[in-house]
């Protein structure tokens, strides 16, 4: 790979943000709420429970991908960071809401430990307690209520943000080139 070259780095950057974005998307719409299908309401968690673990290490996956291209790509563009109008910006805005995804995605990580500890106890959803749950559950289910939404919030902010200084990095593809050459009469 040429120095000027970080497809590797710029693809684990992209894909990782992109399984991120979409999983807790994938989650809050299909996991959450597809166990309010369940017809018994104290295996409603179970099953919510069961679709969160299998997507987890996944999801880590995703993360360390998105961080590590992330790392690899801020060093390889430094110069550009300190001289380059808006870059720094750009970088350190893109990094901050990184920094919030990573909060959210940890505290609702926290939240769903509580719904594993909690057992079979009736629940309306993943994410909606019944009236005959207990408190300090249906507290957790709120919280993940409003997280499920959030963590999208600042990766989509990312997902956003990768092309236009990402395009400006990229090596010339050198397509005034490959025009010449199929011109007839060049």
């Amino acid at each position: 790979m040429a120095p000027t070259d970080n497809t590797v780095a710029r693809t684990l950057h992209d894909l990782g943000l992109a399984a991120w974005f979409g999983g807790s998307l994938m989650g809050a719409t299909g996991v959450n709420g597809a166990a309010a299908a369940v017809e018994d309401p104290t295996q409603r968690l179970r099953v919510t429970n069961t679709g969160w673990a299998r997507w987890t290490p996944l999801n880590l996956a995703g993360i360390a991908a998105h961080l590590a291209g992330g790392a690899v790509l801020t060093g390889a563009n430094k110069g550009r960071l300190a001289g380059q109008r808006g870059v720094a910006t750009a970088s350190t805005v893109k990094a901050a809401l990184t920094v919030a995804a990573l909060g959210t995605t940890a505290y609702a990580r926290v939240l769903g430990k509580k719904l594993e500890r909690a057992g079979d106890v009736p629940v309306q959803g993943g994410t909606a307690p019944s009236p005959t749950s207990p408190e300090d559950l249906g507290r957790a289910q709120r919280q993940l209520t409003a997280l499920q939404w959030v963590i999208p919030g600042p990766d989509r902010c990312g997902v956003g943000g990768q092309r236009p200084h990402g395009r400006a990095a990229a090596p010339h593809p050198g397509h005034r080139g490959l025009v010449r050459r199929l011109l007839p009469g060049r």
